[in-house]
């Protein structure tokens, strides 16, 4: 039975308290940091230290490119759908976790709202990057600013939640 114990207390499926659901916020913001509009940000650091010539800046060029047009298209087919339905969702889980106190739907909408907020920008720097056709070290540094901006939202949502964790751990009756 102390086996059995150990795996429970493990797999622990109250969110605030389990050391998973810590391990993949961490996880989901440092993935979204890397990962500047679908570009991985190693190709920005090695299109930089390149230089404006290159094979380096030629594939983060064809990389963005890419990626901002997938975005661009995605939203223009099927944006309204995709907005409403987000919303929807983190409205249902804002509901369901502050006004009927469901610890889940907190956890998940403490992901879920400022991850939205990164998909908002992903699209609109998208656009953005499409319109104005932006190459060279331009494109690095407005890459850079992007992250920068990403990695803003993620440190606010990660103390967000690391506060709001805290406070319903101290404030729970179970302890």
């Amino acid at each position: 039975m102390d086996w059995y114990t150990s795996v429970i207390e493990l797999i622990d499926m109250r969110s605030f308290t389990s050391v998973w659901y810590w391990i993949s916020l961490a996880v989901l913001w440092s993935t979204t940091a890397h990962w500047t509009l679908g570009v991985p940000f190693d190709a920005v650091t090695r299109a930089r230290r390149a230089g404006a010539t290159g094979p380096a800046q030629e594939d983060l060029e064809a990389l963005v490119r890419l990626n901002c047009r997938r975005i661009v298209h995605i939203m223009d087919v099927s944006g309204i759908w995709v907005i409403g339905l987000g919303f929807f969702v983190l409205a249902g889980l804002a509901m369901l976790g502050f006004f009927y106190r469901l610890e889940f739907a907190q956890a998940v909408f403490l992901i879920g709202a400022p991850w939205s907020l990164v998909a908002l920008l992903s699209v609109r720097h998208a656009r953005v990057l499409m319109r104005l056709s932006i190459e060279g070290q331009l494109l690095c540094s407005r890459l850079a600013r992007y992250r920068f901006f990403n990695q803003l939202i993620g440190l606010t949502a990660i103390f967000i939640t690391a506060f709001w964790g805290m406070w319903h751990n101290l404030s729970a009756t179970v302890l």
